[in-house]
């Protein structure tokens, strides 16, 4: 075999994904308050870009209008969120209080609830400690205290830490017990549940109180179970009265630290806002908090009259902004012709409510606007819309379903919108078992399965008929 080295043209296609191609697939994933970042930085690194300081509201009736419906101001609340604990729920009434609109409320509620749970111990334990030594021991188990509002470690291991007593932690320990949220610092979830339920003993009879802190202190794992009947029988007593006991057991938080955040409250702005109009609908890209983009003149003057190095590096600048702002705006024809597909597709929920929602699938979607399916994808990730029935994700829009008797698609989201109705109507003593609920179903002319009943059933965190059932 003879080898041997040559030079040959060859004519191939092929498909390369430029970075061009690449931001503008990622700008069109972007929800807007990301995408809002991206343009702030991009309005940090390329000089020549700018944003205009009249944005223009001007555009074409063909064309997306820019609106936002949540206007922030700002006012910051003039208190921190424990202030209100301070007061014991009592409020002011001066003039600026008075007037306060609804979002400054809410704003007030939101700030509350940034207070981290250590921060709000730690005011009270200085309201309660005024011994040095003991505040220290406060501060150290409050720091050993997760989000759910747990003691990590134990007293034992805090004594050998601090160098002190552990009957001198236990007893700060057990004030730290006594402060909002109660069941705050329990070691188990035994203690955290006992803790609450001792601060309500006098809303129970003796009796009912005696069987809930025996439920919680021996019977946790069965009452996860549903074995109110074992329960029962070592208890001595009816399932009437255990599943009571089990009614009170509920009214307790598990987690007591959770209703803490320590950082900043997440907020969902639609990206899509879609608006009633006499019959039809309006659809707004909500990107009005995106600065409006355009090219600086001094740099247009630069690329007609320098020469040489700068005139190169200005054209390369130019060229990245000129297909940032193309991205943009093809971002929002693209949500907005995603936007009116939907509604013409699902009319019916526009017009009803998510209860007449219709299986859709992204192939629809992108065969009616022309494009492939997964610009539909990457268009409706993380993306929400306002519609008049409230804010949904948009791919809310994009769900299974299944045939009636009739030949006509069902969504699974009316059908467990149907379950749900229907489980809230069973009779308490007898609910109504999977394959009851399939057979009403069926009668409804929704054929679906008893295990496809399970399977929704479950979906929506609901318990099976043996769970759910009373004595």
């Amino acid at each position: 075999m003879q080898l041997d080295y040559g030079l040959k043209l060859e004519t191939t296609q092929k498909l390369i994904m430029t970075p061009q191609l690449r931001q503008a697939i990622a700008i069109l994933q972007l929800p807007a308050t990301e995408l809002a970042e991206l343009v702030e930085k991009e309005l940090l690194e390329n000089p020549v870009l700018e944003a205009d300081a009249h944005e223009s509201n001007n555009e074409p009736e063909s064309e997306v209008e820019s609106f936002s419906s949540n206007e922030q101001t700002d006012n910051q609340p003039e208190a921190d969120g424990w202030v209100e604990y301070l007061l014991n729920g009592t409020q002011t009434t001066t003039g600026a209080q008075s007037g306060c609109t609804e979002m400054e409320k809410q704003r007030e509620i939101a700030d509350a609830e940034t207070v981290s749970l250590q921060n709000y111990l730690e005011m009270q334990l200085h309201f309660a400690v005024l011994d040095a030594r003991h505040l220290a021991i406060g501060k150290y188990l409050i720091g050993c205290i997760d989000d759910n509002g747990y003691l990590c470690g134990t007293t034992a291991e805090a004594a050998t830490q601090l160098a002190v007593e552990e009957t001198v932690v236990e007893n700060v320990l057990k004030l730290i017990q006594t402060f909002e949220p109660i069941g705050v610092g329990a070691r188990s979830l035994q203690e955290c549940l006992l803790l609450q339920l001792e601060q309500k003993e006098k809303e129970y009879n003796s009796k009912e109180f005696a069987l809930a802190v025996a439920v919680i202190r021996e019977h946790l794992d069965q009452v996860a179970l549903g074995r109110y009947k074992q329960i029962a029988d070592k208890q001595h007593c009816s399932l009437h009265e255990v599943q009571q006991a089990v009614d009170i057991i509920r009214t307790l938080d598990p987690k007591p630290g959770c209703a803490f955040g320590g950082g900043q409250p997440g907020y969902i702005i639609p990206d899509i806002i879609v608006e009633r109009v006499n019959s039809g609908y309006t659809i707004h890209i909500n990107d009005s908090h995106v600065p409006q983009l355009s090219i600086n003149s001094y740099y247009r003057q630069i690329v007609r009259e320098e020469p040489g190095d700068a005139r190169k590096y200005v054209e390369g600048r130019i060229n990245a902004a000129v297909w940032l702002i193309k991205s943009i705006e093809q971002r929002r024809r693209t949500l907005y012709n995603v936007a009116e597909a939907i509604i013409e597709m699902q009319q019916n929920f526009f017009d009803h409510g998510p209860k007449f929602l219709r299986p859709l699938t992204m192939k629809k979607v992108a065969d009616q606007i022309g494009v492939h399916e997964s610009t539909i994808s990457r268009a409706t990730s993380n993306k929400y819309m306002a519609t008049p029935h409230g804010v949904f994700g948009m791919n809310t829009f994009f769900t299974a379903g299944i045939q009636s008797a009739a030949g006509e698609d069902i969504s699974a989201s009316r059908v467990k919108q149907e379950i749900r109705e229907l489980i809230a109507a069973e009779n308490p003593m007898q609910p109504l078992s999977d394959q009851s609920l399939g057979d009403i179903l069926n009668s409804k002319g929704i054929m679906v399965s008893r295990r496809t009943v399970a399977k929704y059933r479950e979906e929506m965190a609901i318990p099976a008929s043996s769970r759910r059932k009373r004595h």
